[in-house]
């Protein structure tokens, strides 16, 4: 699994960072950062579906 952020479409409120901090942060501006280049890590691909399925603005998917 790999995730994919839309930065145009984030908001800022923050669900993904809250959800799954060790896939996500956040930037000065309260925007969500991707930690996680390529394949999520097989442990943290319950919390990668969490963060997608919570994310408001559908601004995080996977591929």
């Amino acid at each position: 699994m790999k995730l994919r952020l839309d930065t145009e479409l984030c908001q800022g409120h923050g669900r993904c960072y809250s959800l799954a901090p060790e896939l996500f942060s956040c930037d000065d501006e309260g925007q969500a950062v991707l930690l996680v280049e390529g394949e999520v890590p097989a442990d943290l691909e319950a919390a990668a579906r969490t963060a997608v399925d919570n994310c408001p603005e559908y601004a995080i998917g996977t591929e």
